[in-house]
């Protein structure tokens, strides 16, 4: 199954954090990297503190969707990722975007997530590697990105 993953950081180390959740999806078992984006520079949306660097992973994986999602939990808990208010700055955060043309709707899963199609930091490196994108019940990823040309996102030199 292909599956997208936003990737972002604001505390600590965020640009190296970012990377190492990269590397860490990489080596995971049951996953393969098939693209990763560039790294981007962006303002945080709906929360505070310093500006977010974030990315997105396309992957391969044999993971159910839910093994996936507590995968990711584990990678953030081990950068010491801690949720103590909604949109709190984070060490790291992964967040299941896609998961092949699954539309999953539970508690603990939405899928496509219910907000990637009005965030340019997932819009900019999701369409860098893989522009073709389709949000299931949304349509094509790259129609979304000019309803979100104010949030400003910069492309930084890997």
């Amino acid at each position: 199954m292909i599956a997208l993953i936003g990737i972002g950081a604001n505390l600590g180390d965020a640009r190296e954090n970012v990377l190492d959740a990269l590397a860490r999806l990489g080596r995971q078992s049951g996953c393969r990297m098939v693209a990763a984006s560039s790294l981007w520079r962006t303002a945080p949306v709906d929360a505070s503190g310093d500006d977010y660097i974030n990315a997105v992973a396309l992957i391969d994986t044999d993971l159910d969707a839910h093994v996936l999602l507590a995968t990711l939990h584990a990678i953030e808990h081990a950068h010491g990722r801690e949720r103590p208010y909604l949109n709190a700055p984070r060490t790291l955060d992964l967040d299941l975007l896609l998961y092949g043309e699954e539309t999953i709707d539970m508690p603990a899963l939405t899928v496509p997530h219910p907000r990637m199609h009005e965030r340019a930091f997932v819009l900019a490196p999701l369409l860098e590697i893989a522009p073709e994108t389709i949000i299931p019940g949304r349509g094509l990823a790259a129609d979304f990105l000019a309803s979100v040309t104010d949030q400003a996102v910069v492309r930084l030199d890997t």
